[in-house]
């Protein structure tokens, strides 16, 4: 499931808020363990081998403990990447 919104900025980039952003995220969490693993990160962004490296780059980005996870403290540091990567705007509400 790609990031969908109905919201684009000036520059073509979709916008949501933090808790859009959170929620949205939320739906790739398949273990409900409340963290987001490589894998699940992948099933969040469309595509083939590019999908796979997107994946590893987000988690090596956004994971400050090095465990390979996303966890709720590290979410902002996800928030940069996808801004970054991703094409999308987040605002910080």
């Amino acid at each position: 499931m790609a990031i969908k919104s109905c919201r684009l900025s000036v520059d073509g980039k979709r916008v949501m808020s933090i808790e859009e952003f959170k929620r949205w995220l939320r739906t790739f969490d398949a273990d409900k363990d409340g963290r987001i693993s490589r894998e699940e990160l992948e099933d969040a962004m469309p595509g083939g081998w590019f999908t796979r490296w997107k994946g590893k780059r987000g988690i090596r980005s956004a994971d400050a403990d090095g465990n390979g996870f996303i966890e709720e403290s590290e979410i902002n540091n996800l928030v940069e990447f996808a801004q970054k990567y991703l094409g999308v705007k987040i605002l910080q509400l």
